[in-house]
């Protein structure tokens, strides 16, 4: 009989476990998560205090400060919590469900840049086909709870010196983008991977699921083709980064438009969904495919590389 150490004892239990019960325990983590952060929020704040905030309420001292502090702790803070605690401590293994390794090609991270650069065409057209759909009675407060998010951030991206520039874009651009990162393509696609034994299939649920998360009916078409995109970044080149990257290149230019805008330095409305011509949404759709297939190839071809000078090596 062969004594293995106790990682190896480990692991073989973990590997036992479910893919979907290790969903409902990834969920649980999260909601817990969640609950926690949130009662740290009212115990600093009060309930009054946190309805006053988010109800933007003039006379609330240090209103924008506490949005973000309200929005750090009650949000950004337990989904990147939520996805750290499961790899390291609940299945141990952060390499397969976090993907932090860096060894991919660094030509990927170009064709991530041309392929967001040349998608907002497309994502543009999904938006307004997404304005067109029409609420039934009973969904009408979604209407209202998007209209109330957007007021809390134009607030929050009220952008009056470089520095408030600066910091949103740490703050929404990356931050955001690695923590939201690390749950959806990181945990949850690994998940529904190995659930489905099927890497398009976790891909599709996976941003079905990161654009229902956002609650923003009016947004959820664009934001499904933003979570698709990053998915098969991630699975092709086998790393998360490429996937933050995207997702802060998507984000920092919504920062940086919104504050050029502010500033008088544009003209063009950065929330106008009528800047491009009917003929650029084909253009777009067509080079985006395109640039994706040449990004899927440099990613394989890579791999393949890799898997023969290891075999050499074995060999």
């Amino acid at each position: 009989m062969i004594n293995r150490p106790p990682f190896q004892q480990l692991r073989t239990a973990e590997n036992t476990i479910p893919p979907g019960v290790q969903f409902i325990i990834f969920a649980a983590i999260a909601i817990g998560v969640l609950i926690v952060c949130n009662i740290i929020v009212l115990a600093v704040y009060g309930l009054q205090g946190t309805m006053d905030i988010i109800n933007l309420k003039s006379s609330t001292p240090h209103l924008v400060t506490s949005l973000w502090v309200i929005q750090f702790l009650g949000t950004t803070l337990p989904i990147f919590a939520a996805p750290v605690l499961f790899a390291f401590v609940i299945v141990r293994e952060p390499g397969n469900y976090l993907k932090p390794g860096f060894r991919f090609p660094w030509q990927l991270l170009l064709m991530v840049f041309a392929i967001m650069f040349i998608s907002n065409p497309v994502i543009e057209f999904l938006s307004n086909l997404n304005q067109k759909m029409v609420l039934p009675p009973w969904l009408k407060w979604m209407r209202e709870s998007e209209d109330n998010a957007e007021r809390l951030m134009g607030v929050m991206l009220d952008m009056k010196t470089i520095w408030g520039l600066f910091f949103n874009v740490l703050f929404i651009g990356l931050l955001t983008a690695v923590v939201e990162e690390l749950m959806f393509r990181g945990v949850l696609q690994t998940i529904f991977t190995r659930w489905t034994k099927s890497a398009h299939a976790a891909v599709w649920i996976t941003a079905i699921l990161f654009s229902a998360f956002h609650m923003e009916f009016f947004g959820f078409l664009p934001r499904l083709l933003l979570g698709v995109l990053f998915g098969y970044f991630v699975v092709w080149s086998g790393s998360i980064w490429p996937a933050i990257w995207a997702h802060f290149l998507n984000n920092a230019t919504a920062v940086v438009a919104a504050y050029l805008f502010q500033q008088k330095l544009i003209n063009e409305n950065p929330d106008d969904q009528h800047l491009f011509a009917a003929g650029s949404y084909i253009f777009s759709s067509v080079i985006m495919l395109l640039l994706l297939f040449i990004y899927r190839k440099i990613a394989i071809d890579k791999t393949k590389t890799a898997a023969d000078i290891n075999g050499e090596e074995l060999g």
